[in-house]
């Protein structure tokens, strides 16, 4: 091996700072969104005039909240990511985040069968990663095994 090719020992997987998010679930949630769009919309337009006169205002405004419910959980399941820095771990899931200096991290534990990984913390707790889901297969389990080294190098 030519001078400086060597690996020092000290290289870290990724480059940082590198974030995972769960492809499966955007990819289905935003799509069941749209279908349900589309759904709704067919109905509306294959309605006979005389049935839409006797929509209220009220309803509309009922089924517009439920459709911008429906739209806020599926952002907030969309925007669940796990972000790896150089002085810590940003992990977002739905609309909380907990942002994680390295020392406070004692594991990442992905059982057979679970839905996403749970992160030990030094406090005693520990948090799910939801960004990192077992339905996106070996790209979930690269990135439990990436986190696991970058754990054991900054902690």
């Amino acid at each position: 091996m030519p001078a400086g090719s060597e690996p020092s020992g000290t290289e870290l997987p990724v480059k940082l700072p590198h974030t995972w998010r769960p492809l499966g679930a955007r990819v289905m949630g935003w799509f069941l969104v749209a279908a349900l769009a589309v759904m709704c919309t067919m109905v509306w337009v294959g309605f006979t005039p005389e049935i839409k006169a006797q929509v209220t205002l009220f309803e509309r405004l009922t089924f517009g909240a439920l459709g911008l419910g429906i739209v806020a959980c599926v952002h907030a399941l969309t925007r669940s990511r796990v972000v790896a820095r150089e002085d810590g771990l940003t992990v977002v899931n739905g609309y909380k985040r907990r942002d994680l200096e390295w020392a406070e991290v004692l594991a990442i534990n992905f059982p057979r069968g679970a839905p996403w990984p749970n992160i030990d913390l030094s406090s005693g707790h520990n948090i799910s990663a939801l960004g990192i889901q077992a339905a996106d297969g070996l790209s979930s389990r690269k990135a439990v095994r990436t986190l696991r080294t970058l754990v054991e190098e900054l902690s």
